[in-house]
């Protein structure tokens, strides 16, 4: 009987697999490992790969990190608008954590390897986190459509309980969206070798490998979830119709700054969210090649978790005075622990 580990050069190659091969790779539990798509052969490259990479994943850190203090610790954040943007710079911080770590580390250890099991994990947590940021970006759009269009009834319709609902909502359907998918995915044959064309683990390119007809499955559940997504894309649109409607009904032209100022970060967020995946996947075949697959893998997964802090902190002006006064604070504090008799000299 032919051995999994016998073979290896062939089984990385999706070309001229022998017969006996293929049977063995039909059972996916055969395939031990993956590879990933390399951003670059040479070690030059490489190296300004990882460091490219290890900017943007600490920026992202410090960014949603920052935003995550700030809002637990000042109680006057502790509002609907603030408590949903804290959820969002967790899933930010989980949805980078997924992919750009493991990328790093095959840049700077020149290893395009991931196991099977790991890349099982990486399709689940990157779904799990994608998909519970697009719930919370519609449930986001709700609460900005109350805010401004019915004012009085914004602390009935959301109320400390029924935030903490629909953020648990969010979250519980994007776990349930990935271990749909993931399960799916990882439950059909592999024959066409185990080179993944992307820099992570992403279920189309995992299709791509498989040998039988049981894929259809897969597809339509990615059908399914498609049309879930457009659904929630209208609601934001139909949201945010309503909201411009309501704004340009306001007589005071401070006051229809100041309505317009808490709505454009979310709808910056959302347009850098969808807008980089709806290109990405949704692009005409004739202009696909996998350099530029790569570098729209990188805008979709990569930029978003590391601009959603700047864009809701530049134009908020509430959520950067309550940050520059945390960090005067800690500031303060680590002063007077350094130099704990300079204020009574």
């Amino acid at each position: 009987m032919l051995r999994a580990h016998c073979g290896r050069n062939l089984l990385h190659s999706p070309l001229h697999v022998p017969h006996a091969q293929k049977k063995l790779m039909s059972n996916g539990s055969s395939i031990t490992e993956f590879l990933l798509l390399a951003f670059a052969d040479t070690r030059q490259l490489q190296l300004l790969h990882f460091w490219l990479f290890l900017g943007i994943y600490l920026a992202a850190l410090l960014g949603n990190g920052l935003i995550i203090t700030t809002i637990a610790c000042d109680h006057r954040l502790h509002t609907p608008m603030y408590f949903f943007l804290l959820n969002l710079s967790l899933l930010d911080l989980g949805s980078i954590s997924t992919t750009v770590p493991k990328a790093m580390a095959s840049s700077l250890w020149d290893t395009r390897a991931i196991s099977y099991w790991g890349c099982a994990a990486q399709v689940f947590f990157f779904l799990f986190f994608i998909s519970s940021e697009y719930s919370l970006l519609t449930i986001m759009a709700y609460d900005r459509y109350v805010a401004i269009c019915q004012p009085l009834h914004y602390g009935t319709l959301l109320g400390s309980r029924a935030c903490v609902h629909m953020a648990a909502a969010a979250w519980a359907s994007g776990f349930l969206h990935a271990v749909l998918h993931t399960a799916n995915t990882f439950s059909l044959a592999l024959c066409q070798g185990n080179v993944v064309g992307q820099f992570f683990c992403e279920i189309p390119h995992i299709l791509k490998l498989s040998c039988s007809r049981s894929y259809l499955r897969e597809v339509g559940l990615l059908v399914l979830s498609v049309s879930l997504a457009f659904g929630c894309f209208v609601f934001i649109l139909f949201s945010y119709v309503q909201i411009f409607r309501a704004v340009l009904r306001i007589p005071s032209e401070q006051g229809r700054h100041k309505a317009f100022s808490t709505c454009l970060p979310h709808l910056a967020v959302v347009s850098l969210f969808i807008s980089t995946g709806v290109f990405a996947y949704l692009k005409p075949p004739s202009i696909s090649s996998p350099s530029l697959d790569l570098v729209l893998a990188v805008l979709y997964s990569v930029v978003p978790p590391a601009l959603n802090p700047l864009l809701y902190s530049m134009r908020n002006q509430e959520l950067k005075d309550a940050l520059w006064k945390m960090m005067n604070g800690c500031f303060s504090e680590a002063i007077n622990c350094l130099f704990p008799f300079a204020e009574h000299s």
